[in-house]
């Protein structure tokens, strides 16, 4: 389905629309024309997948407007070694790794907030892999950072994805975001990926700069919108 509506939701947007990555025999102006016009006054998000200049003129020509850009980078695979000694993720680290997730993304508009009950929502989900949820800590067993991956077999080729990553607020500034991130990629190659991927906002500049010294590039970006009051 080329256009997927979301809602009703809680919070500042009461619908979310979701324009696929493939438009080609789609009519995206209709679409988003039609739904508009059943919906008035209502608050809605757009997110464009893959974005591209006729779909932004669509947007933008029936009143949206943008305010977020995510990107996606990918990566070859093998890259170089972390250098780390991590572990796996275990059902009792669930409430360690929401508190310092929380604190590492109070910022975030999707990854704050995060719950025990999310979390074991997650674990339950087909694609989840406890080895590849690998955490980081310290000589007194502290949690210093995690890194969770998350590989999609249903894509061409397929990727391994640096689902969501993290240094506790308590130890930034010791280096750790690159090679937490080489520790996941290194787990992903382990299983026989050689395309790495994640997601990232536009405006994160320091963690672009890690991922760029990685060897991430751009190869696509997602853009969100919402409409003009």
């Amino acid at each position: 389905m080329a256009l997927t509506i979301e809602g009703p939701n809680e919070g500042d947007c009461k619908w979310s629309l979701i324009a696929a990555e493939d438009r080609r025999q789609f009519d995206l102006k209709a679409s988003l024309t039609e739904w508009l016009a059943a919906h008035r006054d209502e608050t809605v998000q757009l997110w464009l997948r893959e974005v591209d200049e006729q779909a932004h003129a669509i947007a933008v020509a029936l009143g949206f407007e943008p305010y977020r850009d995510l990107w996606q980078l990918r990566c070859d695979l093998p890259n170089s070694p972390s250098g780390l000694d991590t572990r796996p993720f275990s059902e009792s680290d669930i409430d360690t790794f929401v508190a310092v997730n929380n604190r590492a993304f109070h910022w975030h508009p999707e990854q704050s907030g995060l719950t025990a009950a999310a979390v074991r929502r997650s674990m339950s989900e087909p694609w989840f892999n406890a080895d590849g949820f690998r955490l980081l800590h310290n000589d007194e067993g502290r949690l210093m950072g995690f890194c969770w991956t998350k590989i999609h077999r249903d894509t061409d080729p397929n990727l391994g994805e640096i689902y969501v990553i993290a240094v506790d607020p308590d130890f930034h500034g010791q280096g750790l975001g690159k090679p937490m991130t080489l520790a996941g990629l290194e787990w992903l190659a382990a299983q026989g990926l050689t395309d790495g991927m994640l997601y990232v906002e536009s405006d994160n500049h320091a963690a672009n700069a890690t991922y760029a010294a990685i060897g991430f590039s751009r190869h696509h970006t997602d853009r969100a919108y919402r409409l003009k009051s």
